[in-house]
């Protein structure tokens, strides 16, 4: 039951560019985002998909259905793909957070898997609604290509899981920029294939 899914990270964000953290905070895509999203949409324009799902976030939607462009697909919301939650570092600089609260800010640097901020989430709870959620797709879809767009941290988590990959180095061993495309084949929900990792040749379409 071969599936081959597209996971995605959503385009460019108003904070984008201040590397604000932005987990929780439902906040929208920039112009250049979309124009990033619509590039990869571009790039996908010829490709069969059969299903789309992403986090219930305003830029992993937006991402989604300009990534879709013309494919005429329901997309599907999913909980368990949002971002990891920064708590109260949310809308926060990593500089102000580490001047701010440079306790908090070592001990997540150290371990970001079991140490998060207070009031957020560790890479460990992530992980553990992001990848049952992934196999369920991957489950629903035999023999199907699906789209998933999902977020930076969770995409990381996921990467990491199904390479193999210890998940607490999740922030120093995988990149994923914003709509960047991976992609990966599943034998068997268990045997998975990574054969594109944080790809964004489509970033040359955009004029």
């Amino acid at each position: 039951m071969p599936t081959r899914i597209f996971l995605v990270r959503h385009g460019g964000t108003i904070w984008s560019s201040d590397e604000k953290f932005a987990g929780s905070s439902d906040i929208d895509l920039s112009d250049e985002g979309r124009q990033q999203a619509t590039a990869l949409g571009r790039r996908l324009a010829n490709v069969k998909i059969d299903a789309a799902y992403c986090s219930p976030m305003r830029r992993t939607q937006e991402t989604a259905r300009l990534a879709l462009g013309d494919h005429k697909i329901e997309l599907q919301i999913v909980p368990g793909l949002r971002e990891i939650d920064h708590g109260h570092w949310e809308g926060h600089t990593q500089t102000q957070v580490r001047q701010q609260f440079p306790e908090e800010y070592s001990a997540w640097q150290a371990d970001p898997f079991m140490s998060p901020p207070p009031g957020g989430e560790s890479g460990l709870s992530v992980l553990a609604r992001a990848l049952p959620a992934l196999h369920k797709i991957v489950m629903d879809h035999p023999d199907q290509t699906v789209l998933v767009v999902s977020h930076k941290a969770t995409n990381r988590l996921l990467l990491c899981s199904l390479l193999s990959i210890d998940e607490r180095l999740y922030r120093d061993k995988v990149t994923q920029d914003v709509a960047c495309l991976n992609v990966i084949h599943f034998k068997t929900p268990a045997q998975a294939r990574v054969e594109i990792m944080n790809d964004t040749s489509h970033y040359g379409t955009i004029t």
